[in-house]
């Protein structure tokens, strides 16, 4: 699958990373699509769960194209090569692990920067689990530098993964970068996984107009104006 890098591309989580990278089949905008309803979701806003309505809505984040949640059911898990890179793989999939009770996905394109995509998401977890996510994620990124993902017979590498500063709010917070490599082209990845309280936020972005073939591609970072505003609402709406 071919990705058209526009400012106004909409993915969701799975395609932001599995989808893209791995070619296969997943949603992507070639910058004609609708605009999604003002809330962000097709559900009537008398049915949306409290999740729901934390997740970011359009217009919430100046600049940026909002999808409505297009979480594929039943998609199959993705595999990575390696037990322990296992927390990896499972992050760039439609849910952070199959622990989560509920799982909530945006898509966000930038209307200024030409290609960069992020997907936002919510998920709810008994708190234990929410705890035992973060300290797996970290186990994870210390022992794989680099490793391999298979989503129903696809399959995409992952290389240069690195733990990385990222300065967020929350009860705490993994950050990290990687490259997903297809021939030869290097498409830089930014991961940063929050706990607050019992509900996991998951920002991944991507820069689909940064790849150069043959050598390593630049850095890209979870735009720090989604980030506060996700988490800002999350504690807002959650908390009510």
């Amino acid at each position: 699958m071919r990705v058209k890098a526009t400012g106004l591309a909409v993915l969701t989580a799975s395609a932001l990373l599995l989808t893209t990278a791995c070619g296969s089949s997943g949603g992507a905008s070639d910058g004609k699509a609708a605009a999604p309803a003002r809330n962000g979701s097709s559900a009537p806003a008398s049915a949306r769960t409290a999740l729901q309505r934390a997740a970011l809505e359009q217009g919430d984040v100046p600049g940026y194209q909002v999808s409505a949640d297009t979480t594929a059911q039943g998609r199959a898990r993705p595999r990575a090569d390696r037990e322990r890179c296992q927390p990896l793989a499972d992050v760039m999939g439609d849910e952070p692990n199959p622990q989560a009770r509920e799982t909530v996905n945006r898509g966000l394109g930038s209307q200024r920067q030409l290609g960069l995509a992020v997907a936002a998401s919510l998920s709810t977890y008994a708190r234990p689990d929410a705890e035992r996510l973060i300290r797996d994620l970290r186990a994870a990124v210390a022992a794989c530098p680099g490793f391999k993902v298979d989503l129903g017979g696809t399959s995409s590498t992952y290389g240069r993964v690195r733990a990385r500063a990222y300065r967020i709010g929350g009860d705490e917070s993994v950050s990290w970068s990687a490259s997903s490599t297809q021939v030869n082209v290097e498409t830089p990845v930014h991961i940063v996984v929050v706990r607050q309280g019992a509900t996991i936020v998951r920002f991944m972005t991507i820069n689909l107009g940064a790849p150069v073939r043959g050598r390593a591609p630049e850095l890209v970072e979870v735009p720090r104006e989604v980030a506060d505003k996700q988490l800002e609402k999350v504690r807002r709406v959650l908390a009510s």
